[in-house]
């Protein structure tokens, strides 16, 4: 769902991760004009089999979003800023580049780590293709249940993900209204994948 600039990928990767990104996504019909003009909201959660710290880890590392992140392409950020976020709450600005269908769009983000806790990544200002971005990752310890404790989920996590967004060009949300619905599944997706790179399977039976 950064203003120091550490170039984080050669130029061939960077074209590498646009080509995936404006080409490898499946095909979604194209609304009629005007729908998805106003602000829009998605919402995905789910029980992850690993601790808040594991998680909240994944999702802080911004450097690391055109390596997993759906449709991010590039990011800049005070690799130092990261640190100080797995200790403290932490903002940074962070310059995220995004591609999707024939878009390509740079903007600065303003992302707000609260260790453990969650992220949000707010677009600082409007740029030529949203007027406004957010992303939101929240992480909860679960609340102990009949079937929690049947499935002995001892380090599992709530995590919820918010995506909210509007176009600042009409023509750009009506023709991106459908595709923009499946990001947040896609986000949770390719996170899950990410975890499962990063920290392997848990088997919470």
């Amino acid at each position: 769902m950064l203003l120091s600039t550490i170039q984080l990928k050669s130029l061939a990767a960077t074209r590498g991760c646009l080509r995936r990104s404006l080409f490898s996504f499946p095909s979604f019909p194209v609304p009629p004009f005007g729908i998805g003009s106003k602000a829009q909201n998605y919402y995905e959660e789910k029980i992850f089999p690993y601790t808040d710290k594991e998680l909240y880890a994944v999702v802080a590392d911004v450097a690391s979003y055109p390596q997993f992140i759906p449709f991010c392409t590039g990011s800049r950020i005070d690799k130092s800023a990261l640190g100080r976020a797995m200790q403290e709450k932490t903002a940074v600005d962070a310059e995220l580049t995004v591609g999707f269908l024939n878009f390509k769009e740079s903007y600065v983000s303003t992302v707000t780590c609260i260790p453990f806790k969650s992220v949000q990544a707010q677009a600082s200002s409007s740029t030529p293709l949203f007027k406004t971005l957010s992303t939101t990752w929240n992480f909860q310890d679960t609340i102990p249940t009949a079937w929690t404790a049947r499935r002995a989920l001892n380090d599992s996590t709530l995590v919820s993900f918010d995506l909210a967004y509007e176009f600042a060009n009409p023509i750009h949300a009506g023709i991106s209204a459908a595709f923009f619905g499946q990001v947040s599944k896609l986000m949770i997706k390719a996170f899950e994948e990410r975890c499962l790179a990063i920290y392997g399977s848990r088997d919470a039976s």
